[in-house]
Order: C-alpha cells, then structure tokens, then sequence
C-alpha cells in the first residue's frame, strides 16, 4: 500500500495500533509480535510473491550472525564472507541484472534480459543486515539470539521502504526496554502529520513543475532548465524528507527513536557540507562499513582519492541501475575531491553568502543528473542550464511553472529552511522571559498547524490521489 494512502492512513494504521495498544504495555514480546505481523502484511500488500525474499533475508542474517559473533575464528570469518556475498549477490541479482545485460547487449551479445521484479526496499533492509552481521562480527554489539527481534528490526514496517537506515546497536535495547507514552504518541503524530504534507502538498505539486522541464526537449529553455532543475531539487528534499518525518513520527508512536536522516541540507556552503545533511544514515554507513575499512583519511592522497572514488561509485549505483546515476556519484567524487584538496581552503574564506550559492548550483546539477532518464537527457538539461538552450532565453512552460505553483513556491523555499528553529527558539526565550502566549504557542500551536496539514492532505490525497515516493525505486 502506498505511505500516505487513504488505505494506510484510514485502514491499516488504525488497525494496527489498536492492536498494538489493546495489548498490555509489561507484554514486549506480544507488542512486538503485533508490530511484526502488520510489518509483514504492509510489506506482503505490495506483492506477496516477493515477501520470501525479505524473509529469507531475515532468517540467514539472523543464522550469520550469531555464528559470526566472537569465540570461533574460523566459522566468524566464513559467516562474514557468507553473509556479505549473500547480501551482495541478492542485491545485484535484482537491482543490477538488467542493467548488466543491457550494457552487455549493447557490445552485440544478444543476451535474453530476464523480468525480475525489484523486491521494495531491498537497498534499505539490505545493508541494515550488513550493518548488523558486521557489527556482531567486530564485537561491537551481541548477537540476538530472538529471530523474532531480528526480523522486526529489517522489516519495521514505518521505515522498511525508504529508511532511515538503522543499526541493531541504537534500536535493538528499544525492542525490550522501551516505554510508550501519551507525549512520544503526540510528539509523533505531529512529525508525522507534517510529514505528510511535505509530501502531499508541496513535493508532488513541485513534482508537475520539473516534469514539464524534463519533458519539455526541443521547447527547452535557460530560465526552464532552471526552475525544472530547482523544482526537482525541491521535490526530492520534501519528497524523501516527507517519508522520513513520517517514519521517525510512527516509530516515536510505538516508543522507538529513529534516527535523524535530514539536517536542513540546503543550507550548506560545500558539497562537503551538503553530504553531512543530507541522508546521513546512508553517508554514515559508506563511512563506517567502506571508506574507513578501505583506509579512510590515514593513508595517501592517492589511496585516499582511490578510496573516495570508490565509495562514491558505489553511491551512485546504490541509488539506480543507470549511467547517469553512476555519473552523478564520480559528479559528487571530483567536488568533494577538489574541496579536500583544491579549493577548500580557498572557499573557506569566500563571503558565506556565495559559499550558500556556490553549494546551491553545484547541488541542483547534481540532481539534474540524478534526475534525468538518459546520458543525452543530461547533456541537453545541464547544457540548457549554461546558456546553450534550443528554445533560448524564456518561454510560455517556464512562465506557467511559476504561475500555476506560485504558492507551493512561496512556501517550499522558507520550509526548507531551518524556520521552525528560529521560531522554536524565539518562542523558548520568550516563554523564559515570562510570556504566557508564547509557552502555549510552544504547547499547541505545532499540534494546530499539524491537524490542519492533515485536513489539507487528505482533501488533495482524496481529489489527486498520492504519487510513489522517489527513494521507493531504491
């Protein structure tokens, strides 16, 4: 079912919190079996004939792990290699079959390219089982030896699909301890219903604007190639942020803390900068299972640029078996390698105002490559970009992008600032000051705004319907 569906959002997750909160709060392991069940039937919903594959997944990392954790050296390294060759292999055979084949083909080898349906989520829950047989590996956490705990912990059904991606070390000791409480389950609600309207009401609207630019060929203009580009730009942020505050609200329902994926990324003043923001838990695990154990920083700058090169391939093909996304992670490589060995110094003294601008260009043409369907799609859009358009300067498409989206314009841009924190900390020094209005600002004026959000997200779900999720493709 669709994240954010009136299915989900009006059948599924009524049902499954009644069952969920009917049980007693002393019964974890009940609790947890309800939360299972609904994690497997969300994921079933989608294509049942797939549910083996995530179970599978399950039950032979869960079975890895414990023989990998500390005390028998050679059943530990076979069950790392096993475990990171299984979950290697499975993750190639669907997501990269195709594109082998095609590229194959391409050379005039006339292979049959089979249809293999992409199990949803499987970039996600794929490498949290990485992370997990790995980490028992290195003795940084204990190996569970409840199968039922594992399989929670890859198929928790609010993050299953687009993450955050987790780490069995922060939510494993939630699976047994944690506590639900009325506060969490309104704090919750809230995120989640903000949420929603990121996705609802500002990232699908802003979705038709970059459309009309992607699709615009011939007709291309500068100033389209622009606002396509800064729509899109825009559209992924609130589409794949939207999902992630929905997912951390849901967990902070049941009583688990997810972690942070977002950090207001378009405020950064380097690529550099820009990569701490945004998706850190995917940054975080290149960091941690690939660039550090390939040498990090404590080696050459040859090895190191090898290494970054490396790490950044492999980002660019963990988004999308596609040239222009393997394009768009050597893009990321050759910036982030000239801020570390170039021009970093230098951009370090620059006005902040033109780091912001430098960061913003560099960051909607990466996400011009990101999002175009072909490598010749890139070159007419990033070329359109510098002035060598087909269609010239301006035209009637880019004079209707701004006209028809002119409000989700006026407030995708001030939202994707940190707003709320300026005005979450104006509030808190005025309440400390001693202002009755602005403590029950604090109190209810997030919980106003959301259950207005949600009114006005459910009348655009009812009258257009919720488009899939971006990220969902990974």
């Amino acid at each position: 079912m669709a994240f954010g569906s009136m299915v989900l959002l009006f059948g599924f997750l009524p049902l499954i919190l009644l069952c969920y909160f009917l049980l007693p709060a002393r019964w974890r392991g009940g609790r947890n079996a309800a939360l299972l069940t609904g994690s497997l039937v969300f994921y079933a919903w989608g294509g049942v004939r797939l549910l083996p594959v995530l179970l599978a997944s399950c039950v032979c990392n869960w079975a890895l792990a414990l023989l990998a954790a500390p005390g028998k050296p050679f059943f530990r390294r076979a069950a790392l290699a096993a475990a990171l060759v299984g979950n290697l292999g499975m993750l190639g055979y669907f997501k990269y079959t195709g594109f082998l084949l095609d590229n194959l083909n391409a050379l005039e080898l006339q292979i049959t390219v089979p249809a293999i349906a992409l199990p949803a989520g499987i970039s996600f829950f794929t490498f949290q089982a990485i992370a997990y047989v790995v980490d028992v590996y290195r003795g940084t956490i204990p190996a569970e030896r409840n199968l039922g705990k594992v399989m929670l912990f890859m198929a928790f059904f609010p993050q299953l699909l687009q993450g955050p991606i987790l780490r069995y070390g922060d939510l494993g000791p939630s699976l047994t301890n944690r506590r639900e409480t009325a506060a969490d389950a309104a704090e919750g609600a809230v995120r989640f219903c903000f949420g929603l309207a990121k996705k609802v009401l500002l990232a699908d609207a802003l979705g038709q604007a970059a459309d009309v630019a992607f699709a615009a060929g011939g007709h291309l203009t500068v100033a389209l190639a622009w606002l396509g580009g800064i729509a899109y730009t825009l559209q992924l942020y609130f589409d794949f942020s939207g999902y992630t505050d929905m997912a951390i609200g849901l967990g902070r329902v049941f009583g688990f803390r997810l972690p942070e994926n977002f950090n207001y990324p378009y405020i950064a003043k380097s690529a550099s900068e820009f990569w701490r923001r945004w998706h850190m838990t995917l940054s975080f695990w290149f960091r941690d299972y690939v660039y550090i154990p390939l040498g990090g920083n404590r080696c050459s700058r040859g090895r190191q640029i090898a290494n970054l090169l490396v790490v950044w391939m492999l980002t660019g093909l963990w988004h999308g078996s596609a040239w222009n996304f393997v394009l768009w992670g050597l893009y990321y490589a050759a910036l982030l390698m000239g801020e570390k060995f170039l021009w970093g110094g230098v951009l370090e003294r620059l006005p902040s105002a033109f780091r912001h601008l430098y960061a913003l260009v560099l960051i909607t043409i990466g996400w011009v490559l990101f999002r175009s369907a072909s490598l010749s799609q890139v070159g007419e859009m990033v070329s359109a970009m510098l002035g060598f358009a087909p269609g010239g300067l301006w035209s009637g498409e880019a004079a209707y992008c701004l006209r028809q989206f002119a409000w989700e314009w006026a407030l995708a841009i001030p939202t994707a600032l940190p707003l709320k924190a300026w005005i979450q900390a104006r509030l808190e020094t005025r309440r400390a000051a001693g202002s009755r209005g602005a403590a029950v600002l604090l109190v209810w004026g997030p919980k106003v705004l959301a259950f207005a959000l949600l009114g006005c997200s459910v009348v655009r779900i009812l009258g257009a319907g919720v488009q899939s999720f971006l990220y969902f493709q990974f």
